[in-house]
């Protein structure tokens, strides 16, 4: 297992040169900036945790907003970014006492009515996997208006955190997104495994690590080969970011051998070979690449 860089020391450094922290001292490329006006709701998507990957639509939101709505896997630091605004945690975790998702739709309709700037923040993207969409819904239906600010989502930022890119020329044209469970915390009845398993190269399945066992057997019947590669980035992109890199047959037994559990993001597919050449956070902290040619080609990467 791999541990994760961060971007902590360059927070660090700057509250130290800006004892008022970063909402005063970024200066923005000129153009002409969105306004957050009163009575809005910005949904902005606030990447998978390390707060290097905040947009910079979504560092201006963060400097406007007079109250922030976020979820559990936004860290404390961006919150910093934003001194001046109310901080209302509405994180829902698996297994554990959450907020009603309807609940905390109305309150950023309560909110916006009350003439607040309202910034809902969600981890990674809000229309990947992150409800952003039914939220979106709501605040319309009530006459909220709305701006929506796109984030890195987990299974592309994540995976390539962990030196896994999701598209690869030699290994795949196909990429799947998939949930590993739905509304009710069960795996998907509408998904056919089988049928993700044999028509796509690369799957990357968003909260699946409670049904691994269940996913990865109803893949491998699908016609995947038993030895396929597979990885399970847990925490992604955050300090405590650890890689499980294991087999469609031997994941779930690893994972719980491991202690893995969730937020994890899981991928299928010889994209994660990858992995033994590109993981960079490994040759920051003075590692050599495991393999130059991990997938045996024999050749340069690039022949044309």
């Amino acid at each position: 297992m791999g541990k994760g860089l961060s971007s902590a020391h360059l927070f660090a450094a700057l509250k130290n040169r800006h004892k008022r922290g970063m909402n005063d001292s970024v200066s923005f490329p000129g153009g002409n900036w969105p306004e957050m006006r009163t009575g809005w709701v910005w949904l902005c998507g606030a990447g998978p945790g390390d707060p290097g990957l905040m947009t910079l639509h979504g560092l201006n939101a963060l400097r406007q907003a007079d109250v922030i709505v976020y979820d559990a896997l936004v860290g404390d630091r961006l919150l910093e970014w934003a001194p001046q605004a109310e901080h209302i945690y509405a994180g829902k975790r698996g297994g554990k006492p959450s907020s009603k998702q309807r609940d905390i739709s109305l309150r950023l309709v309560e909110l916006a009515r009350a003439g607040k700037r309202v910034l809902r923040l969600k981890g990674g993207d809000p229309f990947v996997f992150g409800r952003g969409g039914e939220e979106a819904q709501t605040l319309v239906q009530h006459g909220i208006p709305i701006r929506i600010i796109p984030g890195i989502t987990a299974g592309v930022g994540g995976l390539a955190y962990a030196g896994i890119p999701v598209t690869h020329r030699d290994v795949n044209q196909s990429v799947t997104f998939v949930t590993g469970h739905d509304a009710s915390g069960n795996t998907p009845c509408g998904l056919d495994w089988a049928a993700i398993g044999r028509g796509s190269e690369v799957i990357v399945i968003y909260m699946g690590i409670k049904h691994i066992a269940q996913i990865t057997e109803a893949i491998i019947a699908g016609g995947r080969h038993p030895d396929e590669p597979v990885a399970v980035v847990r925490y992604a992109t955050h300090e405590t970011q650890e890689v499980l890199e294991t087999t469609l047959s031997r994941a779930a037994a690893d994972v719980e051998a491991s202690g893995m559990g969730a937020p994890a993001i899981i991928c299928v597919g010889r994209a994660v070979s990858l992995r033994q050449a590109l993981d960079w956070q490994a040759m920051a902290a003075g590692e050599a690449p495991r393999s130059l040619d991990p997938l045996d080609r024999g050749r340069p990467a690039e022949v044309s």
